[in-house]
C-alpha cells in the first residue's frame, strides 16, 4: 500500500458507544493523550505492516440517531469510558466528525423500494470519498444487534435478490444487510462488528467476490467469549471433560435495552453458543442469560461457571467474573480491523478474511475458535501483506 494513502472508516451506527469511542479513540491517538493499549495492531508483530497510520484515517458513517457526537462523548465520559481530559483535548475533532454523518436506514420510516435506500447510502459513500480524496473506504457495522433475520430464497441469489430489492411493497432485507448491500456497491470492503444479518447473506457474499471485495466478521470478541476461547482449549489439552458451561450477562445503557428483547438476544446468544460448541462439542450443557440492569450504564458484567471432570471422575468446577467497558474493548478492534482490512484490500484480497477470525464470536469462513491458534494465524497472514 502506497505510503500515507487516505483510508475512510464509515461506521454503520456512527453515534453509538463502540463508534464515538472508537472516534474519541483516534483523535486521542493523533494528539498524543492516549496509550496504544487495546490497538493490536500497535504490538510488535505487526511493526513490518504497511497499515496506514492514524493520520492518514478519516471517519463518517450513517445513523438513525442525532443526539451530536460530542454530547454522546459526554456522556461516555461521565460514564467512565474515558477520562475528562480526554474528552476535552478531542472535542473539537468530534464536531468534525459529526459533520461527516449522515441519515441512515430505517425501515419503518423509509417508504418506496429498498433499491432506492440502498442507492441513496451508496451515494454517501461515494460522496465522502471523493470529499476526502480517499484510495477507498472502509465499512464497519457497530449498530443494534437485529433479530435473527427469517431467510428468504432471494437470499442465496444475487440476481432474484436485486429484482425483489426493486419491489416498493417488500422489504427484502434487515437493515445490516441493505447497508452491506449499499456498501460493496459503493467499492467498500466490509466488517460485520455484529451478530446481525449483514453480509452473511450467500447473495452478499456473491457481491462481494463479484466486485472483488474483502470482508470480515461476524460479531466482535471483546469480553466473556474471549476468555471462553482461551479457557476452553485448556480444558480439552489436559483431557479435562466439561460436562457444563453456564453463563449470565449484565449489562445496561444502549445494548441493554437493546437486548432485552429476547427476539433480539436470540441472535447474540447464539454466536456464542456456536463458538461454544465447537471448541467443546454439542454434548456440553451450556445455557446462557443476558440481562438489562440499567443501573450498569456503560459496563458489562459477565459470570461463567463450568464443571469439569477429572481423573477417577473427579468433579471440580471453575468461576470467573469478567467486568468491563464493552465500548473501551470493541473500539480499538474497529481501528485494527479497518486498518488490517485496508491493507488486505491494498494487496488485491478478496472474499472472507478467514485470518481475521480472531477479532470475532462468529468468524466468517472459519471453524477455528481456539484463540492461540487465530492469533497465530493472524500474524503470519499479516506479516504476508
Amino acid at each position: 500500500m502506497p505510503a500515507h494513502e487516505r483510508t475512510g472508516i464509515w461506521l454503520i451506527g456512527a453515534r453509538g458507544s463502540v463508534a464515538t469511542t472508537a472516534a474519541v479513540g483516534l483523535l486521542a491517538l493523533r494528539a498524543g493523550v492516549a496509550g496504544r493499549g487495546g490497538c493490536v495492531t500497535e504490538l510488535p508483530a505487526f511493526a513490518g505492516v504497511p497499515l496506514p497510520g492514524w493520520d492518514d484515517l478519516v471517519l463518517g458513517g450513517h445513523d438513525i440517531v442525532h443526539t451530536p457526537l460530542e454530547k454522546r462523548a459526554e456522556q461516555l465520559a461521565h460514564a467512565g469510558v474515558f477520562g475528562h481530559s480526554v474528552f476535552s483535548a478531542v472535542r473539537s475533532g468530534l464536531a468534525e466528525v459529526d459533520a461527516e454523518i449522515r441519515d441512515g436506514y430505517h425501515p419503518a420510516t423509509h417508504t418506496g423500494a429498498q433499491s432506492d435506500a440502498a442507492a441513496r447510502l451508496t451515494a454517501d459513500i461515494r460522496a465522502f470519498a471523493d470529499r476526502h480524496d480517499l484510495a477507498r473506504v472502509v465499512v464497519v457495522n457497530v449498530s443494534s444487534t437485529e433479530a435473527p433475520c427469517p431467510h428468504l430464497p432471494e437470499h442465496d441469489d444475487l440476481d432474484a435478490l436485486e429484482k425483489a430489492l426493486e419491489d416498493p411493497a417488500r422489504a427484502v432485507l434487515p437493515a445490516s444487510s441493505l447497508t452491506a448491500y449499499a456498501a460493496l456497491k459503493a467499492g467498500s470492503p466490509y466488517v460485520e462488528f455484529t451478530p446481525s444479518a449483514g453480509i452473511t447473506l450467500p447473495a452478499l457474499r456473491e457481491l462481494a467476490e463479484r466486485e472483488g471485495l474483502p470482508y470480515a466478521g461476524s460479531d466482535g470478541k471483546t469480553g466473556e467469549t474471549l476468555l471462553r476461547t482461551v479457557l476452553a482449549p485448556m480444558f480439552s489439552a489436559r483431557a479435562l471433560k466439561v460436562r457444563s458451561w453456564a453463563g449470565t450477562n449484565l449489562l445496561g445503557g444502549g445494548d441493554g435495552e437493546t437486548l432485552a428483547d429476547p427476539v433480539t438476544a436470540n441472535s447474540k446468544l447464539e454466536s456464542k453458543a456456536r463458538g461454544l460448541a465447537a471448541l467443546l462439542g454439542d454434548d456440553v450443557t451450556a445455557p446462557l442469560h443476558i440481562d438489562n440492569v440499567p443501573d450498569l450504564g456503560e459496563v458489562k458484567t459477565a459470570w461463567d461457571h463450568v464443571s469439569f471432570e477429572g481423573f477417577l471422575g473427579a468433579r471440580m468446577s471453575l468461576q470467573f467474573t469478567w467486568t468491563g467497558y464493552d465500548s473501551a474493548l470493541a473500539a480499538p478492534l474497529i481501528l485494527d480491523l479497518a486498518r488490517l482490512v485496508t491493507t488486505a484490500h491494498a494487496a488485491g484480497q478478496s472474499g472472507a478474511l478467514t485470518e481475521l477470525g480472531f477479532f470475532f464470536k462468529d468468524p466468517l469462513g472459519s471453524d477455528e475458535h481456539r484463540f492461540a491458534e487465530q492469533s497465530a494465524r493472524l500474524i503470519t497472514w499479516a506479516a504476508a501483506l
